[in-house]
């Protein structure tokens, strides 16, 4: 029954992004830069602006949490596992050409973001801890004028909120390179999850305000080195990935080869994942701010999304140049990157075991905190509690299966949320401004 379960995942994952996903993402990115005039771009010239913008139109006395340490909260929920281990996935199914489309669909999808966040804090409600309830469920009740498809949403987010796919690559990840008891880094794992969440997306925008920027620097710093020892390679993985962008790559090496859907596929599709392109959660987080003007709170999604996008070009470009992405040895997702930085560092296994739990870590709480939210606008009275015990099961439960199997639920849980909250944002694109 699991396989079967697993077998029908995959042929919806297949079918929504080979012949619907990539096509929504495209369009409607297209549709919003055209309308807007290239506003990302303006945008990203000028972030001293965002900033300046962000200070003038935060109350200090207001509640909700600051607009800068909710980018952290951002980030730390796109930028992890998923942009070390995920995009990976990508390269090897799609073939070097899923790079390019991973940065079509960033750049199209920066104002579906900015569409969704400034929706979600323009439709916002002051809740009674101190904060803001907003996100897909409140826009969309008003784009449908119902309460169905904000309902079907939230259980859809319910379910991304407990984010398995991370917490089985990270749990992998610790028992395989540190030699750790398996139980002992779930029951690890759980409390630290539980504690954080609990606190609500104040305590998680200071433990990402904390743990992001030095993950971050870390790894870009160690990528920037691996690719400036081979910068003279970097012409020729280009040219590489732009052919087989637009006419697929050929086997070789352990790679079996990929046709021109295929690479658009997976790299549209982890690009969507990883960025939360069009799925709601950013649009919950950012919806907590205290800047009382949703485009300039909107403007945050833009940077959120290019640093993702930067990450996942590290990750890529490091395999590609050590010629990993080739091998004929058989590998975890997850030790691709380890194996291609082990050329160049010593112990990069525990450096890499580290580093991972802290990515998953910020991802893994971030994703919870949104569910919570959402189980609470299910119910709430019960939602939290029902909510919690899900959680700690399906963690839990999923924790002993394989990565690439895991990886298909928030899949095909990603394309579901953003078939339906791109379609809401169509029905309300009269509503956004771009400045």
């Amino acid at each position: 029954m699991i396989e079967s379960f697993f077998a029908g995942l995959e042929a919806v994952d297949d079918f929504f992004w080979s012949y619907l996903g990539f096509m929504i993402v495209v369009a409607a990115g297209i549709y919003f830069t055209a309308k807007s005039k290239f506003f990302q771009f303006r945008t990203l010239a000028n972030p001293k602006q965002m900033v300046a913008d962000l200070r003038a139109s935060s109350d200090k006395e207001a509640c909700g949490t600051s607009p800068i340490r909710l980018y952290f909260a951002s980030v730390g929920g796109m930028i992890g596992i998923g942009n070390i281990v995920g995009v990976i996935t990508s390269l090897v199914l799609g073939g070097p050409g899923a790079l390019l489309w991973l940065w079509v669909a960033s750049f199209a999808g920066m104002l579906i973001k900015y569409a969704e966040i400034y929706l979600g804090v323009r439709h916002r409600v002051k809740n009674d801890r101190g904060g803001y309830d907003g996100g897909p469920m409140y826009y969309l009740r008003e784009a449908f004028n119902s309460k169905v498809i904000s309902t079907v949403v939230c259980v859809l987010l319910c379910i991304y909120g407990v984010e398995v796919y991370q917490f089985v690559v990270v749990t992998d990840t610790m028992v395989n390179v540190l030699d750790v008891n398996r139980y002992l880094v779930i029951a690890v794992l759980l409390g630290m999850t539980l504690f954080t969440a609990l606190g609500g997306v104040k305590r998680l925008a200071n433990i990402c305000s904390v743990m992001m920027p030095g993950f971050m620097m870390a790894y870009v710093l160690m990528c920037l080195y691996v690719i400036g020892v081979n910068i003279e390679l970097l012409p020729g993985i280009v040219k590489t990935v732009i052919d087989s962008a637009f006419n697929g790559h050929a086997a070789v090496g352990g790679f079996a080869g990929s046709t021109v859907i295929a690479a658009a596929q997976y790299g549209i599709a982890r690009a969507v994942y990883s960025g939360d392109i069009g799925i709601g959660y950013d649009a919950t987080i950012q919806s907590e701010t205290k800047c009382n003007k949703p485009e300039y709170q909107a403007r945050v999604a833009i940077f959120a999304l290019l640093s993702d996008s930067i990450i996942c070009t590290m990750s890529m470009l490091v395999v590609l140049m050590t010629g990993i992405w080739k091998t004929t040895e058989k590998m975890l997702p997850s030790e691709f990157v380890a194996k291609a930085l082990s050329i160049y560092f010593p112990y990069i296994e525990i450096f890499m075991g580290v580093l991972l739990f802290l990515a998953a870590f910020t991802t893994i709480i971030a994703f919870f905190t949104v569910g919570m939210k959402c189980a609470r606008f299910l119910s709430n009275k019960w939602g939290e509690k029902l909510y919690t015990v899900y959680a700690m099961a399906a963690f839990v439960f999923f924790s002993f299966f394989d990565q690439t199997k895991v990886m298909l639920i928030m899949n095909v849980c990603a394309g579901m949320l953003m078939l339906l909250n791109i379609t809401g944002i169509w029905k309300m694109r009269k509503e956004i401004k771009f400045k």
